[in-house]
Formats: structure tokens, C-alpha cells, sequence
């Protein structure tokens, strides 16, 4: 497994998750209602899930740490989901995704036009250690509008696990310094290649160009 507090190992913007040959794993956090309905069926349920609204997955459990407080937060995020969905699906959101912000490459205009556009976004956060602190190297985070949410609960979403008991369990490790023990919890995420020639929006004028 890739030592998550080593970022000389990890290049600054690199998806890394845990995927197999059909689906990729993606976290997200939410309340009790919301969580129950989706385990229950497998996918989410509208309502209490709002398909009227931006939703966010993050294949980076530790950045699903971070932003849920390892389920501790606040009640709308108690819950810690495990989607896997599609890799069809997955990249299907890459080739139809713009920054989430105007980058230095672009004028805003330029950028108001590709949102309008684009029924995903993205955000490339930094990456979090277990003790939640920040990395040199990036996370990314990718927002499900419009098309891309009605296909996300649909169409690519293959099973959702509850993580909270496993996210718990982690979090006590790491508070009474057992980590070794912790480390060895953590889902065994590596980079992930899409293989379909996509160019993934990064920042500052650069861009991750996957092969073909």
C-alpha cells in the first residue's frame, strides 16, 4: 500500500481510489434518512435524496475524513457511504467536467461558458494524512449535476456500503497513536489510468492528459 504521508511519492494531481475491473469506489457523507434509504435499496432514493442538487464523491477516503470529521461533524454527515460505481460511468463525468472556479488559464467568461456546459465539476483539494493534515499533493473531488446525478443514481451506482463503523474504528486507533494499526485499515487505494484518451481538468493552466 502507498504511504499516504510520503507525498514525494505522489505525483500533485493523480486519482487514486479503489477500483476493480468494472467499478470504481467513491465516498460520500450523509444523514441517517438519506443513508438508511440508500443502503436499503442500493442506490440513492429521492427523497430525502435531492436530485435537484449538486452532489459531490470523493474517491479518497482520508479527504472523506477530513470533510465529515470522520462522521462527527454534524448530524447531515454522519453516515460515511461507500459507492462503487461504474468506471464507465466515472469517466463518462471526467469527459463532461469543468473546474468547479475560473482558472489563470481562462477568462471568466470563458469559464461561465464551459459551466454552462457541463453537467460536472471539479476540485482538486489537498490530500489529508490521519491525522487529517493537509499534503503537497492533490485529492480530487468531482460535483454530479443535472444528466451526470440522474445517471449517477440510475444508471452507474453498482452498490453502496456503510463505512461509519470502519471510519470510527480508524479514528480511535489514530487517537491513541496506534498508527500502524490504523494504516493497516485504510481501503488500499492506488492511481487510477482512464483509459479512454480523457483530459481531466487541473489547475493553473496545466492539464493530466490519460493515455489512449
Amino acid at each position: 500500500m502507498k504511504n499516504k504521508n510520503n507525498t514525494n511519492l505522489c505525483p500533485i494531481h493523480e486519482i487514486r481510489a479503489v477500483y476493480d475491473d468494472s467499478t470504481i469506489r467513491v465516498y460520500q457523507a450523509y444523514s441517517d434518512a438519506i443513508a438508511d434509504a440508500a443502503l436499503a435499496k442500493g442506490t440513492f432514493v429521492s427523497p430525502p435524496f435531492k436530485m435537484d442538487r449538486m452532489t459531490w464523491i470523493k474517491p479518497s477516503f482520508l479527504w472523506m475524513m477530513y470533510r465529515a470529521g470522520w462522521g462527527n461533524k454534524d448530524d447531515g454527515q454522519k453516515r460515511i457511504l461507500a459507492i462503487d460505481m461504474s468506471r464507465e460511468g466515472f469517466e463518462w463525468a471526467l469527459a463532461h467536467a469543468c473546474l468547479s472556479h475560473a482558472d489563470e488559464s481562462m477568462s471568466k467568461a470563458e469559464w461561465q461558458q464551459r459551466k454552462d456546459k457541463s453537467p460536472v465539476r471539479i476540485q482538486w483539494d489537498p490530500e489529508r494524512d490521519l491525522h487529517l493534515h493537509a499534503q503537497e499533493h492533490r485529492a480530487i473531488q468531482i460535483g454530479l449535476e443535472k444528466e451526470a446525478v440522474q445517471r449517477y443514481v440510475n444508471e452507474w451506482t453498482r452498490g453502496i456500503t456503510g463505512v461509519t463503523p470502519l471510519a470510527k474504528e480508524i479514528h480511535a486507533l489514530v487517537e491513541h497513536q496506534h498508527y500502524d494499526q490504523a494504516t493497516a485499515l485504510l481501503p488500499q487505494e492506488r492511481p487510477y489510468l482512464v483509459q479512454s484518451g480523457i483530459t481531466i481538468p487541473v489547475p493553473q493552466a496545466t492539464r493530466l492528459t490519460t493515455a489512449s
